[in-house]
C-alpha cells in the first residue's frame, strides 16, 4: 500500500527513492545542517516531505549538475532550501519568485559560480539547453547579452550559465592533459 504524499519516510523508502545507499543520507546530514529528519527511539530517521525535497534538490546538483558538496552549502545558505528543492522538481516558476523575492531584499540570488571549489567535472546537461531551463527560446537563435543594464536578465543568466559550463569542460580537458 503506497503512502500519501504528506506522510513521512523511513530512511530505507527515501534512500530508494533517491537510488542512493543509506549511509550516503546520514553523511549527507553531516554537512547539510538544512537536513533535520525527526528522529524516534533508537534514533529511527522519519523524513518529511521537505526533507526528501531538499535530498532530491541536493542529489540533482551534486550528481546531475556537478557540484561539490561545499558548492551545494553555498548554494543553499545563499538562496534557500526551498530554491534548492525547486531545483529537483524543475519547478522554474517557484525558482524564479524566490529569486525575485531575493531582488526585493536586495539580495542577489546566486545560482552557480566560476568558483573551482563549487562545480567539477562535466555537468550532465544538454549543450544546446539552458541552465535549470532558464532561456530556452527553441528557436535556434542565440540572444546577445545586454549591456549597460543593472540586473542581469533570465536569457543572460543562461548565455553566462552555458559560458561557464563550456569554460569548465575546457578546463577538465587540460587538466587531463597535464
Amino acid at each position: 500500500m503506497d503512502k500519501s504524499p504528506d506522510a513521512f519516510r523511513t530512511i530505507s523508502e527515501v534512500a530508494e527513492d533517491l537510488d542512493l545507499p543509506q549511509h550516503v543520507l546520514r553523511f549527507w546530514e553531516t554537512r547539510f545542517p538544512q537536513i533535520k529528519p525527526m528522529k524516534r527511539g533508537g534514533g529511527r530517521r522519519y523524513y518529511r516531505p521537505e526533507d526528501v525535497d531538499l535530498l532530491k534538490g541536493i542529489r540533482h546538483l551534486l550528481y546531475d549538475h556537478g557540484y561539490t558538496i561545499k558548492g551545494v552549502q553555498k548554494l543553499l545558505k545563499t538562496n534557500g532550501n526551498k530554491f534548492v528543492a525547486a531545483i529537483a522538481s524543475g519547478d522554474v516558476a517557484t525558482m524564479e519568485a524566490l529569486m525575485a523575492a531575493s531582488n526585493d531584499k536586495h539580495v542577489d540570488p546566486k545560482i552557480g559560480g566560476a568558483e573551482d571549489d563549487q562545480i567539477v567535472g562535466r555537468p550532465k546537461v544538454k549543450p544546446s539547453g539552458r541552465f535549470f531551463g532558464f532561456g530556452s527560446s527553441g528557436d535556434g537563435e542565440t540572444p546577445e547579452i545586454s549591456v549597460g543594464k543593472s540586473s542581469i536578465g533570465k536569457e543572460d543568466q543562461a548565455l553566462l550559465q552555458e559560458a561557464l559550463f563550456d569554460l569548465l569542460e575546457c578546463k577538465r580537458l587540460l587538466d587531463q592533459v597535464r
